[in-house]
């Protein structure tokens, strides 16, 4: 009991942690300790940037090993922390190659799991051979959103590939989250770059939310611009001959816990909300409930790949109570990790969330030159 009420209070502080942090880097703090704050993180930053650039140069010139799969790699990945929303980007991806007859096997970290750093096989393709609890929850996420997906957790992406390619003999490999991966070889290099702060507010970690100094995107392959709309835009700093294509992410509806039947959001207008979610920005997911007409009386936010439990569940109940809510509304990436508690919170709704290209033809074409030797066929829509 003692242990399940410190987490709770310990999930509480990271929340307010993460938003004084975004807050302070994004300069809406401005008390003297803010600054001063962000000055010693400015610092800080300099440094970390140093050595990312020396990283990536040795990676460059071979001084570090790059190891090579013998079959094609496309990395989708991204420059920024959290919130460009990789996993749906992944998805298409995976299901465009799918539909054209390939048997496509994703390599990911296993981020948040008990087996962390393991290399293991989360799925087959045909059956979840890990839980959430030890996978984490976006290798489970993408193995059930998308049937004939083989998923592969472990820190060592190569070491995953070659599992893999031993268990089910795939055609391809995607390579999630694998921008800063570079130990292993890619023919395709995307990122994912949001349209409105593509750098963010151009310092690297700590001081800010890039991962790498803005001049890394240059390696990019290809760059898929997200929260763009259909509105024609130019990165400053984004070499012309990398090709792009505008994108955005759209809630295309919301899902039972139980059922995979998509619903509209129209039919939840009378209805009373209480939203959760543990991810990276639980602030853009409120926002676009609110926008696509949901009515919410109350919203809860967990650290990102929050480890849910019993004491979770009664907390979110209570809320639900105290608001006098309808009903519990939820991402795809938390509901994987819902089921064991439906006895609790009831059939939760969980949203769904949809990538949408405005452009993808220079993808086609980047895909249909990767694979002219296999002679792959048809078009992204």
């Amino acid at each position: 009991m003692r242990w399940t009420t410190t987490r709770l209070y310990c999930q509480r502080v990271s929340v307010k942690c993460h938003v004084y942090y975004r807050q302070l880097v994004s300069g809406e703090r401005q008390k003297f300790a803010d600054i001063s704050l962000l000055a010693v993180l400015k610092l800080c930053a300099g440094l970390y940037a140093a050595i990312m650039r020396l990283r990536a140069l040795a990676y460059k010139y071979r001084i570090l090993q790059v190891k090579r799969l013998p079959l094609p790699v496309i990395s989708v990945g991204n420059i920024t922390i959290g919130g460009t929303g990789k996993t749906p980007a992944v998805l298409l991806i995976a299901r465009e190659l799918i539909a054209r007859g390939k048997r496509v096997a994703v390599l990911t970290r296993g981020y948040g799991g008990s087996l962390e750093g393991e290399t293991r096989i989360v799925s087959d393709g045909k059956s979840l051979l890990l839980t959430p609890a030890e996978a984490g929850d976006e290798p489970c996420l993408l193995a059930a959103s998308l049937p004939g997906l083989m998923v592969v957790m472990g820190s060592d992406r190569y070491r995953g590939g070659c599992l893999a390619i031993k268990e089910r003999s795939p055609d391809c490999f995607i390579l999630d989250d694998g921008f800063q991966h570079q130990r292993l070889h890619r023919d395709l290099d995307i990122i994912l770059l949001d349209a409105a702060l593509p750098f963010g507010n151009g310092w690297t970690l700590p001081a800010g939310f890039l991962r790498e100094p803005p001049s890394a995107a240059c390696r990019a392959d290809f760059v898929i611009l997200t929260r763009s709309n259909d509105v024609a835009i130019e990165v400053a700093g984004l070499p012309e001959q990398i090709p792009l294509c505008r994108s955005s992410h759209t809630l295309t509806g919301y899902t039972l816990l139980s059922g995979v039947e998509l619903h509209p959001f129209r039919k939840l207008q009378e209805k009373r909300i209480v939203a959760f979610c543990g991810i990276a920005d639980p602030e853009a997911f409120f926002k676009s409930l609110e926008s696509s007409g949901v009515q919410l009386v109350a919203t809860l936010a967990f650290p990102d790949h929050s480890k849910y439990g019993a004491r979770e569940m009664e907390a979110l109940g209570r809320l639900k109570q105290q608001s006098r809510a309808d009903c519990l509304l939820t991402t795809a990436k938390d509901a994987v990790k819902l089921t064991p508690f439906s006895g609790i919170i009831g059939d939760c709704l969980v949203a769904q969330l949809e990538l949408t290209l405005y452009d993808a033809e220079p993808l086609n074409a980047a895909l249909n030159k990767l694979f002219q030797a296999g002679g792959i066929h048809g078009a992204i829509p």
